[in-house]
């Protein structure tokens, strides 16, 4: 065995287990200092907070009596609260029964329901919250496109450019430029132009309106690698620029869209110019299960590359009140397209393949930590929206099922059985672990 030939895979697998440690911890203590905080402004004492499981490696107790420990196994984490009977919650009935009226005040257990009910709330609300007020920050850095256009920042292109960075667009091929903003009116100008490898732009530069050539406005440039994908996999890089599909020489993305989808599955053989070299690259697209504007699902073939224009258009300050709304609906599509792509998987509209497992998920995070620091930070909001999501599910041993079970405290008066609580927890734990295996197989068996 080459020993040699293995050290870049080795690598790129220490790489993939970092940045999935590193995403998973951050969502982690953010949703567990959710129980945390909220637990303590609510009156209730923490005897742990840990992140992490297992053989503690760190740890220090606060002038609360909290102990604050870094475990070994770095996959998760926990808050143990007064009273309680493990990490995973439950009663320890042997604790309670030697602690005061006003003691027991001070445990999960013995405290209001209003909260219970806010302190196991807290923590999706707070993924949530990491999420939106990453995006946030996002909108506010990236900014928004300037009125009109004006060239910010140009890519390297195989063919004749010459625009100027602070050029100002005032047509393309003669005809004028709509709004940015009008993103339909937008799209369909860039869509009637011609798709060939030069174009005559009209630009305002130094006060003076010129005529100079540059690229297709929106060339078969790689922007970003979408994790797991087919161009993931080939090798692709951010800034690659497709030159050819199968000796066709094309010069928009819409080009290499059509010949994806028109392959049927088929290996496509494609010349990449990248840093002044072209190299070839194979790959085959894959079937995906898109969504659509009306909330179902097209399936097609993709290989996994995000398009944009030949330069990046110069942009001006967003107010933080518009980057926050903008940060919400972020988070929200997130959501939504998550629920509804479960319901669809659910009744079999799209393949269950859709659904990682943790395998899945390590290797998008590495693969979103190589395509660098903004779009790791990005994942990071896109997954602590999951997570947020997935806690709250009607599942026993989630923070959905304990609300459940404090639904059914308030309509009822009284909270379930403790038989009641270990039965279910049973179920919950079961279908929780059937799940995750299902989602195992899913990276272990599917294309």
């Amino acid at each position: 065995m080459d020993i040699a030939a293995l050290l870049p895979q080795f690598g790129s697998v220490i790489w993939t287990l970092f940045a999935f440690v590193i995403a998973l911890s951050i969502i982690v203590a953010i949703h567990e200092y959710g129980h945390y905080i909220v637990g303590r402004w609510s009156g209730i004492d923490a005897d742990v907070f840990s992140l992490g499981f297992g053989p503690v490696l760190f740890s220090r107790v606060d002038k609360r009596g909290t102990k604050w420990q870094f475990a070994l196994l770095p996959f998760g984490g926990y808050v143990k609260f007064k009273g309680d009977g493990n990490a995973s919650g439950g009663k320890d009935e042997d604790v309670m029964s030697r602690l005061s009226e006003a003691e027991q005040r001070r445990t999960m257990n013995g405290a209001p329901l209003w909260a219970r009910a806010a302190t196991v709330a807290a923590g999706p609300a707070f993924n949530f919250a990491l999420s939106i007020l990453i995006f946030t920050g996002v909108f506010m850095f990236q900014g928004e496109v300037t009125e009109p256009v004006k060239v910010g920042e140009l890519r390297a292109v195989p063919s004749q450019n010459e625009l100027q960075v602070g050029d100002e667009l005032v047509a393309i091929e003669g005809v004028a430029l709509p709004p940015f903003s009008e993103s339909d009116s937008f799209q369909s100008f860039l869509e009637g132009l011609p798709q060939q490898e030069h174009l005559a732009y009209t630009v305002k530069r130094n006060g003076n309106e010129l005529v100079v050539e540059g690229p297709y406005v929106y060339p078969p440039v790689a922007t970003q690698i979408i994790p797991r994908s087919a161009a993931d996999d080939a090798g692709f890089r951010s800034g690659d620029i497709i030159t050819s599909v199968d000796g066709q020489t094309i010069y928009a993305f819409d080009q290499l869209r059509e010949a994806v989808e028109g392959s049927g599955g088929n290996t496509l053989r494609l010349d990449v110019w990248r840093e002044g070299e072209i190299r070839t690259l194979e790959l085959t697209p894959r079937r995906t299960d898109e969504p659509q504007p009306d909330g179902t699902f097209k399936t097609a073939y993709r290989i996994g590359l995000v398009g944009g224009m030949f330069f990046e258009p110069a942009t001006e300050f967003v107010g933080p009140v518009s980057a926050i709304v903008s940060g919400v609906e972020q988070t929200g599509r997130i959501i939504d397209g998550s629920l509804s792509g479960l319901w669809y998987m659910i009744t079999g509209a799209i393949s269950t393949c859709n659904l990682s497992g943790p395998i899945g998920i390590a290797e998008t995070s590495g693969s979103m930590a190589s395509q660098g620091t903004a779009s790791f930070i990005w994942f990071i909001a896109v997954l602590s929206t999951a997570v947020g999501l997935l806690n709250l599910f009607p599942i026993p041993v989630l923070d959905g099922g304990h609300l459940v079970f404090h639904a059914y405290e308030a309509v009822t008066g009284r909270p379930p059985s403790d038989k009641a609580l270990r039965v279910l927890m049973a179920i919950g734990l079961t279908l929780l672990l059937s799940l995750m295996l299902f989602a195992l197989s899913n990276d272990l068996f599917c294309p």
